[in-house]
């Protein structure tokens, strides 16, 4: 752990800070709407909603189960791999913002769970087909629907400290820039 922080300061040393504020900035917006409104939608919504239908498509010849669980397999999955792909990359401050990226994903499927039983969301379905409601057939299947506010409260809790990762995370790092670009300027105004 030590090694990632002292590889995160030194790649944030002198580093622009000013859009990559703005970006956390527009993330705790983003965040704060999602706990406050759990319909809310970023401009990660429809990104978010194209890779989850992918995932029914890639995952389509697991059987029925995986089919149904696969759009929110792959649409959480992505974000995490993109994590490790930004991490091999020695991004830093991108990693911070996947994490943003997984927890509005995170914020979605909570509510998508969170309506298993009512089913009053809109659904949609890439084939024209009528739409079936994911987490009821999954949650229905396990025997696990009256449990749905549960579970949904638990992937809430999860896009909670997810977000709060992007944020500090991405926060110290921006805190390193700006001491960076001080110094700098400091030293070339001497």
């Amino acid at each position: 752990m030590k090694t990632f922080i002292d590889n995160s300061r030194k790649w944030a040393d002198g580093r622009f800070p000013v859009i990559r504020l703005l970006l956390l900035i527009y993330l705790a917006y983003v965040g704060i709407h999602h706990l406050g409104n759990p319909i809310y939608s970023s401009w990660f919504g429809g990104l978010n909603l194209g890779i989850h239908e992918l995932g029914h498509i890639v995952f389509t010849f697991c059987g029925r189960f995986i089919m149904m669980a696969g759009g929110s397999i792959l649409q959480c999955l992505v974000p995490i791999i993109s994590i490790f792909m930004f991490y091999r990359q020695r991004d830093f401050f991108a990693i911070a913002i996947s994490f943003g990226w997984l927890s509005t994903n995170l914020f979605y499927v909570a509510t998508y769970i969170a309506d298993s039983r009512s089913m009053s969301l809109p659904l949609v379905s890439p084939f024209g087909s009528e739409p079936v409601h994911d987490w009821n057939y999954l949650l229905g299947k396990m025997g696990m629907l009256n449990y749905d506010a549960t579970i949904a409260s638990l992937v809430r809790f999860a896009a909670v400290i997810s977000m709060l990762i992007c944020l500090i995370y991405g926060g110290w790092l921006v805190w390193c820039m700006l001491k960076s670009f001080k110094s700098d300027y400091s030293i070339e105004r001497k």
